[in-house]
């Protein structure tokens, strides 16, 4: 098992600008699910907690966040 993050982009983002990218494949091996821009691929990355990511997504699928 490769510690290299595949980054994805969701299929949802339509080429629009205002994505972000995920390397979901460290999270087993880790216990982290890096996030980064996709415009600034060799920008900062936050490596965040398996457990906080799946609280976002969760929040995400709810539509718990307001638009801005």
């Amino acid at each position: 098992m490769s510690n290299a993050p595949r980054w994805q982009k969701s299929s949802y983002s339509n080429n629009g600008g205002n994505c972000v990218e995920v390397a979901a494949n460290l999270a087993a091996s880790q216990g982290v699910v890096p996030v980064r821009d996709s415009k600034v691929s060799a920008g900062p990355v936050l490596a965040l907690p398996t457990a906080a990511f799946a609280s976002f997504l969760a929040g995400v699928k709810a539509d718990t966040f307001p638009a801005s």
